[in-house]
């Protein structure tokens, strides 16, 4: 199959999250797999362009309101056998931030439609164009509206992915005409919300078939709990509508290879786990003792990480024999508090506000427990990355924490970590406390983290569900042209 991927970020690009890995780690394994995908972004001035070296694939020019707006379509072969497209547009992308602008309607609406110009006179035409939250929701819209009659593009299918619920696009509906949307679509049923425009809800309305990144998050997201007002749009197509967990790069998270450890190891030898732990304690200044229990935390610091319940439990915590360490920045609020609790305890806790790549791989490879209690968690890469080194998650049982960490039952021996459902300190340090009390028991303790290391989150399996969609979309592509062509008026 022909797949373009359409984000906002891409790795190795740019990046301000987990989609532009999504982005960047997908079409590789397509193409490995005999499919031919490339990928498309907006051509941002922190792109570099020495190491991109893009070459001029084509020109568009698009209608912003009645302003004729042009833009470069540049190629890079950056990522050797991955086609990446990149829209150099000055006006919109040079000199700015990836979001945060006034203008982010406009821009990322010209990044759609550009796209979609190029396509209309390239020689390469894709089966299906996968598109990746709101930023590229109005591709769908404008695939089925304004270029429904272009005989090139009407024929392209639509998988639309929504990686966060809560990050929707919505604007003031005065930006309709700006963008090209007709008023006929501001409707309940199309893309009117609340008095607003919301580009997110467009893609779940016009897009072919729907996923979110884990089976129980796209269950989630259809109660209101955590619908964010759209429950009742994704409930509508609750048949179009999956999950994938996002898979992770096995080669850049490995403990045999990992060049940012101290020590190599695997499931039958885990001696460098602990020369790692050890490490870890001598980086963070504090005390090198190997029976203290290690948890580790890299995380943006935010109540939707559940950093509220963490606040709770952490002055009881800190008074037990454990140790803690944490990588991360965001709400000032808990980066104080967090920082002011390292200072009181600076044998038990180290708080590094900021990201610092090795550091974090040494988190991972080094610390006995992740903690990830979310309130909610559509995939979660943490705990994913966490097995892969053989440090047990304690998670809550929510969005991909669910689909991917089972409670682990000393009975049987089964499982890979510890979750808990209520959204509670209590529920989270009850976890905690039986995360410790297994450690103690070493034959259980050493199974446990083999199960952990035994687990497959690699992108080969998530890429085999994607080509499933793909083929879905398609499909019900063929079927919704071949209906429209039967009943559209004469």
């Amino acid at each position: 199959m022909k797949i373009l991927v359409c984000s906002s970020e891409v790795v190795p690009f740019a990046k301000s999250g987990g989609l532009a890995d999504v982005a960047g780690a997908l079409p590789q394994v397509l193409n490995a797999r005999g499919h031919e995908a490339r990928v498309a972004m907006p051509n941002y001035a922190l792109v570099n362009q020495e190491k991109a070296k893009p070459a001029r694939a084509g020109e568009v020019t698009v209608f912003m309101g009645e302003e004729p707006v042009t833009a470069a379509i540049l190629v890079s072969e950056r990522v050797p056998g991955m086609p990446a497209y990149l829209v150099d547009c000055p006006r919109y992308f040079s000199g700015k931030p990836l979001y945060g602008e006034a203008e982010d309607p406009e821009r990322f609406a010209f990044f759609c439609r550009a796209m979609l110009e190029f396509l209309r006179t390239s020689d390469w035409t894709p089966d299906v164009i996968h598109c990746n939250d709101w930023q590229t929701a109005l591709i769908p819209v404008y695939l089925k509206t304004t270029y429904a009659d272009d005989p090139k593009l009407k024929a392209i299918a639509t998988l639309f992915t929504v990686h966060n619920l809560a990050y929707q696009g919505v604007f003031d509906p005065a930006v309709m005409e700006r963008v090209g949307l007709e008023a006929d679509l501001f409707t309940p049923d199309r893309l009117e919300f609340y008095g607003a425009v919301n580009f997110l809800k467009g893609g779940l309305v016009y897009a072919d078939v729907l996923n979110t990144v884990s089976e129980t998050y796209s269950r989630e997201i259809q109660t209101e709990e955590y619908g964010e007002r759209l429950e009742g749009v994704l409930a509508d197509r609750r048949e179009d509508l999956f999950g994938v967990i996002n898979g992770i790069d096995y080669e850049a998270w490995n403990p045999e290879t990992d060049r940012h450890l101290a020590a190599h190891y695997d499931a039958d030898d885990l001696a460098g786990k602990a020369a790692c732990k050890a490490d870890l304690q001598q980086k963070l200044n504090l005390p090198t003792r190997p029976e203290a229990p290690l948890f580790g935390l890299v995380s943006r610091l935010a109540s939707q990480k559940g950093l509220d319940l963490l606040a709770e439990v952490l002055p009881h915590l800190l008074r037990m024999d454990v140790q803690f360490a944490l990588l991360g920045s965001g709400e000032k609020d808990y980066q104080d508090l967090l920082t002011d609790l390292a200072s009181q305890h600076p044998s038990k806790m180290a708080a590094v506000i900021g990201f610092d790549n090795r550091l974090a791989h040494r988190i991972y490879a080094g610390c006995d427990f992740f903690l990830m209690p979310s309130h909610y968690e559509p995939c979660g890469l943490g705990q994913l990355i966490s097995v892969r080194y053989g440090t047990i998650p304690v998670v809550r049982h929510t969005g991909g924490l669910a689909d991917t960490i089972t409670d682990y039952a000393p009975d049987t021996g089964e499982g890979n970590g510890f979750s808990f459902a209520e959204r509670s300190a209590v529920a989270l340090l009850g976890a905690m406390f039986r995360g410790m009390m297994t450690k103690q028991e070493g034959a259980a303790w050493t199974r446990l983290v083999r199960n952990a290391m035994a687990c497959d989150f690699s992108w080969d399996r998530s890429a085999e569900a994607y080509v499933g969609l793909y083929q879905r979309a398609g499909e019900r592509h063929r079927v919704g042209v071949e209906w429209l062509s039967i009943n559209r008026p004469r």
